[in-house]
């Protein structure tokens, strides 16, 4: 995280504490930095013109001004629970703390008696799931934020069978799956769509070669159905836009991503 986002993420921080507020430590600890660093940040948000107030003696901290605080979201203790469970099915590295921080906004908006039936509610809520190697969260975010710009990255490739290769892929998406993780790529070394697992991705920079302009496919997993998280944040979206074709895939990896039968040599060797 920059500067710039964490300043953001400060003024969020401190919005979903409400009158609580936070003591510059808390803060710190939170976003991994240094007090002096956190407080050098406050001082600029102040600089800036966001209302900041400090509360003295046991206790105290800084808050954020009333006025900069939205009303109240109503989440009814269904939708907070719904939402718990939701968030709960994926603890992907990527997304782990950015999940946590959007529930505890939700959670601090809640007046005492919602938040408790919430809590009642999603303790009789049971998920079953499959523990997945996690990528190292250094490399995944260098990942992500090469797939998110569209950003060469030089990667070094743990196959299947144990045989390291460096090459240069330019990210297509981040695919999310029961199994792991998994980065779409077109592969320089290949000279096609390639598939790999992110936790054998033991080491990702950015390049400075430029991608080619290309269309980029959407990933195909047989047996499974591809949704498209955007579509939730575009409610008018229409159905058809959530799902992938029903095309039968060869495998290119370890859960069958890879583009369709049509496009794809099958005696290509698997995990990239």
């Amino acid at each position: 995280m920059n500067r710039i986002e964490r300043l953001y993420a400060l003024v969020e921080e401190l919005r979903a504490a409400g009158r609580r507020g936070r003591t510059a430590r808390q803060l710190a600890a939170h976003f991994e930095v240094s007090v002096r660093t956190i407080e050098r940040d406050l001082s600029a948000l102040g600089q800036a013109g966001v209302p900041l107030a400090t509360k003295q003696g046991r206790g105290g901290g800084f808050t954020l001004d009333r006025s900069m605080s939205l009303p109240p979201l109503n989440f009814t203790p269904r939708e907070a629970a719904a939402v718990a469970v939701a968030l709960s099915r994926s603890e992907h590295v990527l997304f782990r703390k950015d999940a946590r921080s959007a529930l505890q906004k939700i959670m601090a908006a809640m007046p005492e008696r919602e938040l408790a039936e919430a809590r009642t509610t999603a303790d009789k809520v049971r998920l079953l799931v499959q523990p997945v190697p996690d990528p190292d969260a250094g490399v995944a975010e260098t990942i992500w934020r090469a797939a998110r710009d569209n950003h060469v990255l030089r990667i070094r490739y743990v196959d299947v069978g144990g045989v390291e290769t460096v090459r240069e892929v330019e990210p297509q998406y981040v695919v999310v799956g029961p199994n792991g993780s998994y980065l779409t790529a077109w592969c320089h070394l290949r000279a096609d769509d390639r598939v790999f697992r992110m936790d054998r991705i033991t080491a990702a920079e950015r390049s400075p070669r430029l991608p080619r302009p290309r269309a980029v496919p959407e990933p195909v997993v047989d047996g499974h159905e591809l949704r498209l998280p955007a579509s939730a944040l575009r409610p008018d979206a229409t159905a058809a836009a959530s799902t992938a074709g029903p095309e039968i895939p060869s495998a290119n990896s370890d859960i069958g991503l890879s583009r369709t039968t049509g496009t794809l040599d099958a005696t290509r060797r698997s995990g990239g």
